[in-house]
């Protein structure tokens, strides 16, 4: 069965038709464009918040990086100073420091520096001589050394045959390393 409508009432209907699909089209979209928002808020919420946590404890982190700087100048060479002085300047200190606690240098040797995270790892081998209370007094001694003198080991043995009246002379090597700032 069919109706005989005018014209202008099928184009009425029709233009009305397409309309609600625009419409209806239009808003699909924008619920698209609103859900899609809403997703990339709900993503940037928790960046924004640690954002706001780090600019609220600016302070505290520019405290820790103070003291993280000085700590760092407290044990290692500063990367203003070139490989070779940092080992030679370890080298002398640590000459110095065991001859002061009472024993004899024989041998100083710096070895090639390795990079060891961020930093350059030197490592310091001496050879001494003398007797037990001599190298208490160097092992108390060295950790007070700026840059720090890490101590990696030590080897002792002893001269000769024991004595009964007297202290043992030793034979030491100790095997040290210190730290430089890599750039």
């Amino acid at each position: 069965m069919r109706i005989n409508m005018p014209a202008a009432t099928r184009r009425a209907m029709a233009l009305t038709f397409g309309s609600v699909i625009l419409i209806g089209g239009i808003a699909a979209y924008v619920v698209s464009k609103h859900v899609w928002a809403q997703d990339q808020l709900a993503q940037l919420e928790p960046r924004y918040a640690r954002l706001i946590g780090l600019e609220a404890s600016a302070s505290a982190l520019d405290a820790a990086l103070i003291e993280r700087r000085a700590l760092v100048a407290r044990h290692a060479y500063p990367s203003s100073q070139d490989v070779a002085r940092a080992g030679s300047d370890a080298q002398q200190r640590a000459r110095d420091a065991l001859s002061k606690a009472g024993l004899e240098v024989s041998s100083t040797q710096v070895l090639p520096a390795k990079v060891v995270e961020g930093f350059d790892r030197i490592p310091v081998v001496l050879h001494v001589e003398g007797e037990l209370p001599a190298l208490q007094s160097a092992l108390v001694v060295l950790p007070a050394q700026v840059p720090s003198l890490f101590m990696e080991g030590f080897n002792v043995q002893t001269i000769g045959m024991p004595k009964a009246d007297g202290p043992q002379r030793l034979s030491i090597q100790v095997n040290l390393f210190v730290l430089r700032v890599r750039q």
